[in-house]
């Protein structure tokens, strides 16, 4: 009974957001990462990852709308060759890897067809801990990360293509509060609209 409440919520829901905007849109998209985390003692070079998942279009007018997403976003990092003098006990140059259940909500501005300009916040749940960065058993990282997106999106009909830069806005140690580390980065990726 639950879950047929659900889909029809969800349903009713779909049906609104379509019949109030001027299109309604889902598709999905895939790309490359080029992150670090930014913080004392992390390496400064940009590692690649990768970014999955599906988006939507809500159209309110030909030239605005919102692009929510739900993606699977990874940051891939590096320890400084000093980390362990900044931390006690911290593994110097020990690569890393934080998975992210990210969640951006931007708003698409199109000063033609072919082109949107998208700005907004994204949400971040990280998916796994890293818990041998330092030597005890507190997590490394916040489970929650909060960034801006801003970026260009070419619209070649149904096919999309497109980069943006992310930059986290907290700090995501968890191991202090010394020190601020923030997630950031390159986004490029292309998508295909499925209707």
């Amino acid at each position: 009974m639950k879950r047929n409440a659900f889909v029809l919520s969800v349903a009713l829901v779909l049906a609104m957001l379509h019949s109030q905007a001027q299109g309604f849109h889902l598709g999905i998209k895939a790309g490359a990462n080029l992150f670090k985390v930014d913080g004392q003692a992390y390496s400064s070079e940009f590692k690649f990852g990768y970014n999955v998942g599906a988006f939507s279009e809500i159209n309110f007018t030909p030239n605005i709308g919102l692009q929510p997403e739900l993606l699977f976003n990874q940051t891939n990092f590096r320890t400084g060759t000093q980390f362990s003098q900044v931390y006690s006990g911290g593994l110097d140059n020990y690569k890393g890897k934080l998975n992210y259940l990210s969640i951006p909500v931007l708003l698409s501005i199109r000063p033609i067809p072919l082109l949107s300009i998208l700005v907004g916040p994204q949400f971040g749940i990280l998916l796994n801990q890293d818990e041998h960065l330092v030597n005890n058993a507190k997590d490394a990282f916040k489970k929650g990360d909060f960034s801006m997106v801003g970026g260009a999106q070419l619209n070649l009909a149904s096919i999309k293509v497109g980069a943006r830069y992310v930059i986290g806005l907290n700090n995501i140690n968890d191991v202090d509060d010394q020190n601020s580390w923030k997630n950031q980065g390159w986004q490029l990726y292309a998508g295909f609209r499925i209707f």
